[in-house]
């Protein structure tokens, strides 16, 4: 039923197939590949279309495309999309669970991942439950232990065996995949022709508004819209992209530690505010299931708030809070 609330799901995590996290084998200095990357096999197929975003993106300094309302869209879109569709969408509703919600609701949301250019829910999910069971040991899909660029991008673009087909993640996404909504988005690539969708959108509504603010003029329908689809789609495409990767980077390197966790994750002001709050990484990790994810009064969490007045309209149920903690680590 479209109004009916999500059930919640026991987290993969908690399977014992999937096994507990190790309590071993963090090297403070540097960890090897992800053994099922080996041997390393470029996927040309990410390489090519994510440098195409990020030539695109380039031709923002170019003044003839700078518009107004392009770079206001692209803000807009940072956050309906970044932080709608992964921070809250992607990560603290379907990965951890955090809350729950009408099912049109969190369909949306994926919807909105989706134009990220960040993969189909499911992955995303499987690739994150994934780094949380290993975190910063070896099987940890982007440890940036390894090395910063690793676990920045270079693991984005490098096969992992058991993350190439939905066969072989399945098991971390089980509750995610009895819903046809994101078993079909797995075939064929779905969830990259909702990103093409989304961006055919965006620059035909920019091609309106250069035909309203030009008076007619064709010659601004098409600067506007290729404005709109420079800086609404690929710049901010590419500003999210790497605000979802400094969490996996930035924030297991710098910063500081409320918990005392079994890895190296840190909370970084500067990812938080990039990322809408997903850079208070120690925190999460302490208590993944959380969706508040700043636990002191300093740590400003956009997203929280967003969940907060998703719950005062009676939209977000069974939202889970931060429980009180006594083992914390010493600031770093």
């Amino acid at each position: 039923m479209a109004d009916s609330l999500c059930e919640p799901e026991t987290s993969p995590l908690d399977d014992p197939t999937v096994g507990p996290l190790p309590t071993e084998g963090i090297d403070p200095q540097r960890l090897p590949l992800p053994e099922e990357t080996q041997p390393l096999k470029i996927m040309w197929r990410y390489v090519v279309v994510l440098s195409a975003v990020h030539i695109v993106a380039l031709l923002a300094f170019l003044p003839y495309l700078f518009t107004w309302s392009g770079l206001i869209a692209g803000i807009a879109g940072h956050f309906l999309f970044g932080m709608m569709g992964i921070t809250i969408g992607y990560h603290r509703l379907l990965t951890h669970r955090g809350f729950t919600c009408p099912k049109w609701l969190e369909h949306s949301l994926a919807i909105l991942g989706m134009c990220n250019l960040q993969d189909s829910p499911a992955r995303w999910v499987a690739i994150h439950r994934m780094h949380h069971q290993h975190s910063d040991h070896q099987p940890d899909p982007h440890s940036p232990l390894v090395n910063f660029l690793w676990g920045h991008v270079g693991w984005v673009v490098c096969r992992h065996k058991s993350l190439d087909r939905t066969s072989h993640y399945e098991r971390y996404v089980r509750d995610l995949l009895r819903d046809p909504f994101y078993l079909k988005l797995e075939r064929k690539d779905g969830w990259f022709f909702v990103f093409l969708a989304h961006a055919t959108v965006i620059t035909l509504v920019g091609a309106v508004v250069g035909f309203i603010a030009g008076g007619g003029q064709w010659s601004e329908v098409g600067r506007y819209a290729a404005s709109w689809y420079v800086w609404a789609v690929a710049v901010r495409t590419v500003f999210v992209l790497h605000g979802t990767w400094s969490v996996n980077s930035l924030s297991h390197v710098f910063g500081y530690r409320n918990y005392d966790t079994r890895d190296h994750s840190t909370n970084n002001w500067l990812v938080a505010l990039l990322s809408h709050g997903e850079g208070w990484h120690n925190n999460h990790h302490a208590q993944p299931r959380s969706a508040a994810h700043g636990h002191r009064w300093w740590e400003f969490d956009m997203s929280w708030g967003v969940i907060r007045v998703l719950e005062t309209l009676g939209l977000a149920k069974d939202v889970v809070r931060p429980k009180p903690e006594t083992k914390s680590a010493s600031t770093t």
